[in-house]
């Protein structure tokens, strides 16, 4: 006779402080002439590139992920009345502490937009494994009080599967972000930037083996 199997599901969720923070920066250029536009826009992403590229380490990743140039049209007709052009660059920053700097300094260049930050793990994460292996733990648990209550224990492990992982959203926005202007030397204002807590979590379905459960034994 087969022994008596008891399927169970696992769960684990942990909030962690994230490891990198993602943000957008889009500089934009327009004029009647097309060749103008083009030139503002080049110089306009140059100087965002050497801006960013001035923070050296800090910055992990610059990736320019859009370009568009596109003229703009009459309602009536084909005639051109203007060239439009944007250029997207996305920044992914470890060091949380100039993240806040790098984007008001970036936001304070002309014809500029910041969007972000958005924050995240990275995707080797410790964070995935420990909240796997505390999925499993829990899994264990689980059969072990079914298994008393039947009057058994757990003998073997049958069968673990990966019951799949929730991705950690991408938190937008800022959290509790507060925002100081150097009035005195008309500077760029400074502003602290609070990571958001990432939510991690993981879950399994195990079946284990028990023994002959006594609690379903007649009275003699």
């Amino acid at each position: 006779m087969a022994d008596p199997v008891v399927a169970v599901r696992g769960e684990a969720a942990h909030e962690v402080p994230p490891e990198i923070a993602r943000f957008a920066v889009t500089v934009v250029a327009r004029d009647k002439d097309r060749q103008a536009t083009l030139r503002r826009l080049a110089d306009r992403a140059e100087q965002t590139r050497a801006l960013i590229d001035g923070y050296g380490d800090a910055v992990e990743r610059r990736e320019t992920g859009n370009l568009q140039v596109f003229p703009e049209r009459k309602r009536a007709g084909e005639k051109v009345t203007a060239y439009h052009g944007t250029v997207t660059t996305t920044v992914t920053v470890a060091d949380f502490e100039l993240l806040g700097e790098l984007m008001l300094r970036l936001a304070d260049q002309d014809q500029t937009e910041i969007v972000g930050p958005w924050w995240e793990l990275r995707p080797g994460s410790p964070a995935h494994r420990e909240v796997r292996r505390a999925a499993i733990d829990d899994a264990i648990a689980v059969a072990r009080d079914y298994a008393t209550a039947l009057g058994a224990r757990i003998t073997a492990l049958v069968e673990v599967a990966d019951a799949g992982m929730r991705p950690p959203g991408m938190q937008p926005m800022f959290a509790r972000a507060g925002l100081e202007r150097d009035a005195a030397a008309g500077g760029v204002p400074t502003i602290d930037l609070d990571p958001q807590v990432q939510s991690v979590h993981a879950a399994i379905e195990a079946r284990f083996t028990i023994s002959e459960p006594t609690a379903l034994r007649d009275d003699d």
